[in-house]
């Protein structure tokens, strides 16, 4: 019996190719956007600390010794710490905003990729189902034309 043999395999494999590419680049940019978003809940925990341990400084400079107040060198470094936090912060913030746009981006290529792999499996899917069909065609045409001879055959023997 005859093979079905799509001319376009090459197409399609090239296809999967670009789709797979595209999918790694959609990955990798999650990857990076997970990471930054644990970046910036990092520096937020951070700065909750600062704030904390900076009260905690108040707190205590206030209740242990009326006379000497608190050191205002421990807080001026502790609220620069807080400043420099909320910096980073900022920062990992606009980097998120650029991964998020690229992604975007990665994803329209991904959809598009997808789009065009999947037109060509419909048209392998259409012409070997148009194969199958000419392959029945043939069969029956076949076992029709040997019926006929072997009726013929019976007359003759006759």
């Amino acid at each position: 019996m005859a093979k079905f043999r799509f001319q376009l395999e090459a197409v399609l494999e090239q296809r999967r190719g670009v789709e797979r590419t595209k999918q790694l680049a959609v990955a990798q940019l999650e990857t990076l956007r997970m990471d930054i978003e644990e970046i910036i809940r990092g520096h937020q925990r951070q700065l909750v600390r600062e704030q904390s341990d900076l009260r905690e400084h108040l707190a205590s400079g206030r209740a242990s010794d009326e006379h000497r107040g608190v050191d205002l060198r421990t807080v001026r470094m502790q609220a620069n710490a807080s400043l420099h936090l909320v910096a980073k912060a900022q920062q990992a913030v606009i980097q998120l905003a650029g991964v998020h746009h690229r992604l975007d981006a990665a994803r329209l290529d991904l959809i598009d990729a997808t789009t065009r792999r999947r037109a060509v499996e419909v048209l392998k899917e259409r012409r070997f189902e148009a194969w199958k069909d000419e392959q029945n065609r043939r069969e029956a045409a076949a076992l029709d034309e040997m019926a006929i001879i072997g009726a013929s055959r019976q007359e003759n023997l006759t």
